[in-house]
């Protein structure tokens, strides 16, 4: 990928916890543990695992909303990995973040015009007149409209898909080059959730916005997302164009989250499907080898729980960490 926007590399975030009398025993959670991708300008990727997985924590990190315990984090040409508070603000304008919970995202003391104009006035927009316009045509992208019928109102006046919409404007009006949206649809009625998924395409392509959608469920990564890469346990174990993630499914995680999806079909209500056993490892103390073999039913002898496998290129821009194909 020549000049990617986003570059990140073995990136590593742990949290300290402690444990026995008196809190003596430091341990760490090891939440991300050695995580590289990229992300070309104008693309959306999807990172997608189960809960625990670590990659909301990816996330947070790769927005510096958490310092990094190790590896690199390039953005836009510059190393943004240790940059302290007042560079940050640099960074701040460029990047945006859609958080799953709406409600608790937004303040509930503010109006709509106060919650979109706080970003402006912070990022030094001095004018009133620029804020009022910039506000009404934000709102208007994001089709909380008519304006007028938004602009006075609070938070709770709002519903769960009109909260998500103004997330996504307070997350675009200072017009960044990249935004991180976690879980944005998981809390909405599912009857909203496609129209806000196909809002956050529309707003890439006209925009020319990189995204990084994070997520639980495969089957929303189809709306706009182009490249997926599985998390698994602080590790990337799998990462290709969507549309082969979703046809050929190479690591037995990857095939798990595909078949826990619900199948329209009643003819196949009947069709055992492989879904793995046990849950996820703790982070704090993993298993060795591959992070999956304690539920995988696909081991191969004297590796998978003994060493851990490389991440291989099986196909061109399909890749997996697997001793399955390594």
């Amino acid at each position: 990928m020549n000049d990617p926007l986003l570059y990140v590399e073995d990136l590593r975030k742990y949290f300290e916890v402690r444990r026995g009398l008196f809190g003596r025993r430091r341990l760490h959670v090891k939440a991300v543990d050695g995580v590289s991708l990229t992300l070309a300008r104008g693309e959306a990727v999807s990172i997608v695992g189960e809960s625990g997985c670590g990659k909301t924590t990816l996330g947070k990190t790769i927005l510096r909303l958490y310092e990094p315990t190790g590896g690199k984090i390039v953005f836009d040409g510059k190393d943004v990995t240790h940059l302290d508070w007042k560079e940050l603000k640099w960074y701040r304008r460029e990047t945006g973040f859609v958080q799953q919970d709406p409600f608790g995202a937004l303040p509930p003391f503010m109006t709509v015009k106060r919650i979109l104009e706080e970003p402006l006035i912070i990022h030094g927009f001095k004018d009133k007149r620029d804020r009022e316009e910039r506000v009404y045509k934000v709102l208007e992208r994001v089709r909380l409209t008519p304006v007028e019928d938004f602009i006075n109102k609070y938070p709770h006046m709002l519903s769960g898909g009109q909260q998500q919409r103004l997330v996504i404007a307070r997350s675009i009006i200072l017009e960044p080059k990249l935004i991180v949206a976690d879980e944005p649809v998981s809390m909405l009625d599912a009857s909203v959730r496609v129209e806000i998924l196909k809002l956050l395409e529309e707003l890439q392509r006209s925009l020319d916005l990189s995204i990084i959608y994070i997520t639980h469920d495969l089957s929303t990564t189809r709306y706009f997302s182009e490249r997926i890469y599985i998390m698994y346990a602080a590790h990337i174990v799998e990462s290709a164009g969507t549309k082969e993630v979703l046809r050929n499914p190479m690591h037995p995680y990857t095939r798990a989250l595909l078949n826990v999806i619900p199948d329209p079909d009643p003819s196949n209500r009947f069709t055992i499907k492989e879904v793995p056993t046990g849950e996820p490892p703790s982070l704090i103390d993993p298993p060795p080898g591959c992070r999956f073999h304690p539920r995988c039913q696909n081991l191969v002898k004297g590796l998978c729980d003994v060493k851990e496998p490389p991440m291989v290129e099986v196909d061109k821009g399909h890749y997996v960490k697997c001793w399955l194909y390594g």
